[in-house]
């Protein structure tokens, strides 16, 4: 076999289209075999299919690229679960905007390396105008306003604990318990006190109760608000977190990382008032902003809160080469190697502007209250409340947690849906996450007729949590037929 050529350099590009064409084929025929939301028939199933497909992963010769392209590629597609699908809506798993997809396939074949200048030239000068551009959405009054790119909410979260660390000693954290989960485990990394929990009996903090614990505890605090929860979609009152914060001398930081995108629209943003009066903000552009993951931000209000990240490294950032004009990137994260994830979002935001971005945002949402609607006007069905960003929750009438839990597993295992779960006002709920634009009235509709008619069929005992034998759909094969190789590489090993 001759030497696999690379993906960069002048021959780069000739040498990937073949293959990318190989790839595209690939995810269309792995997509129609799935021929739904995710593959049908539970784990039991789709392991051994996927294990079967792919075997041996390390063959004494090699396959070829085409080959190994095409084989791994289709059985990847055909057992995904995909957020493309308007009936993939459990999770904050965006479907990936294809131009986000495209630039990404660019940042891999270039492969800066985020940790030194001479690693990533152009690409660091591209970061730091758009995490500066980024941090002035957010803190649009703020003299220097600066971000560092994340992998996501959690590493974000993190972030924003150990510089409140940095500046304070062992802070106690204050959050409510609607907060994400990586709270309480960034406080456990960081050797921090174990988070106090304030109640959000409504699915928000309670102002009173934070009141209170500020009142009480007497060391350094971080409280932290939630702008887009992971169970229903909340924003808590920000404004008046932030008042309370002021009162009683304690600091604020802001998970915006489902809901922070909403400040490019300017019908939505409204619901973020008092976000720019945090000492920092969590922003997640692979929920909301359709990125690829991984396209985390941590952002500040001055750059100079950013200082305790910076670290030495004379091979790295050697201080004559600082001196003398070369960037210094390390402080720019706590990793060393990392991907130059400001590309793609520089690309949407640029294809895009201000407007496309708003009119996705606008869409999405819309498709949320639609869903609603459709909910009230079902006399099968019962709804939380009308969603604050994109999360609808949603549940048979007159079910039990049982019947609700084995209706999604149903349809999971079934094929036919990817739905979410969560708990509010004691009971449990089918969670919809909508995030994909292209969805139709008629997708929620026929969305809403899997719930009901798995729901009858469970209560009326025609179907139970059924096993993979038992499917209205069996479960595909990967046999598609794919085209001959490109001439220029064959598949045969050599």
């Amino acid at each position: 076999m001759p030497t696999p050529p690379l993906a960069g350099g002048l021959g780069g590009p000739a040498a990937l289209r073949p293959l990318i064409d190989t790839v595209l084929t690939a995810l269309h025929d792995g997509a129609t075999l799935r021929d739904g939301p995710l593959p049908a028939g539970g784990p039991d199933t789709v392991t051994p299919r996927t294990r079967t497909a792919t075997h041996p992963l390390i063959p004494d010769h090699g396959t070829g690229p085409h080959h190994a392209l095409r084989n791994l590629v289709t059985a990847l597609a055909a057992g995904a679960a995909d957020p493309a699908h308007p009936h993939c809506a459990a999770h904050l798993h965006t479907p990936p905007l294809a131009l986000a997809a495209a630039a990404d396939l660019a940042a891999s074949a270039l492969n800066p390396s985020m940790d030194s200048w001479d690693q990533a030239p152009a690409a660091s000068a591209l970061e730091a105008d758009l995490t500066t551009a980024l941090a002035a959405e957010i803190y649009p009054h703020a003299p220097s306003p600066d971000a560092v790119i994340t992998t996501g909410g959690t590493e974000a979260n993190q972030l924003a604990l150990l510089l409140a660390r940095e500046r304070h000693g062992p802070v106690q954290t204050i959050c409510g318990a609607n907060a994400h989960h990586s709270i309480t485990r960034a406080a456990w990394l960081l050797g921090l006190p174990e988070p106090v929990a304030v109640p959000a009996p409504t699915g928000t903090l309670d102002l009173a109760a934070l009141d209170e614990a500020l009142t009480e505890l007497h060391r350094p605090l971080l409280v932290v608000a939630t702008a887009g929860t992971t169970d229903t979609g909340e924003i808590d009152p920000l404004d008046a977190i932030a008042d309370l914060c002021a009162t009683h001398g304690a600091e604020l930081h802001i998970d915006a990382a489902y809901g922070g995108p909403l400040l490019f629209s300017p019908t939505h943003r409204t619901l973020l008032h008092g976000l720019d009066r945090a000492h920092s903000v969590t922003l997640d552009l692979h929920k909301l902003g359709w990125q690829p993951a991984s396209a985390g931000l941590l952002a500040v209000p001055e750059r100079h809160h950013l200082t305790p990240l910076h670290h030495h490294a004379p091979y790295l950032n050697a201080d004559d080469d600082t001196e003398a004009g070369l960037p210094d990137l390390l402080g720019r994260s706590l990793r060393t190697t990392r991907r130059p994830d400001a590309l793609k979002i520089a690309v949407t935001l640029q294809a895009l502007g201000r407007t496309g971005l708003a009119d996705l945002i606008d869409r999405t949402l819309a498709t949320a209250h639609h869903l609603a609607d459709l909910v009230t006007k079902n006399p099968a069905l019962d709804l939380y409340d009308h969603p604050t960003i994109s999360t609808v929750l949603l549940r048979p009438t007159g079910a039990d947690d049982h019947t609700v839990a084995t209706v999604r597993r149903t349809l999971l295992q079934r094929g036919h849906a990817v739905l979410g779960r969560a708990h509010a006002e004691g009971r449990l709920w089918l969670k919809a996450t909508l995030l994909n634009p292209h969805t139709t009235p008629q997708d929620l509709q026929a969305l809403l007729d899997l719930i009901t008619d798995t729901t009858a069929d469970l209560l009326t005992g025609t179907t139970t949590d059924l096993p993979a034998d038992h499917l209205t759909r069996p479960p595909a094969t990967p046999t598609a037929t794919h085209p001959t190789p490109h001439p220029t590489e064959s598949d045969t090993p050599r």
